[in-house]
């Protein structure tokens, strides 16, 4: 997982409360920022897990 996709989600989220709400405040949008930020990191993370489970967890159903 890269600052990145952190950095870019951040970047999304106060993208996307300025077209909700043009008059956001800077408070709203950085608790925006923060969101963005850890829900990247929260989804990524979750996702890694779940490959790692399927990982784990491979048995093949059928000879090749």
């Amino acid at each position: 997982m890269g600052i990145l996709e952190e950095v870019i989600g951040a970047v999304v989220a106060v993208e996307g409360v300025k077209k909700l709400d043009p008059n956001a405040s800077i408070l709203t949008e950085g608790i925006a920022a923060i969101a963005g930020y850890k829900g990247v990191e929260a989804v990524t993370e979750h996702l890694e897990n779940k490959e790692a489970e399927n990982k784990e967890g491979d048995v093949p159903d059928q000879p090749a």
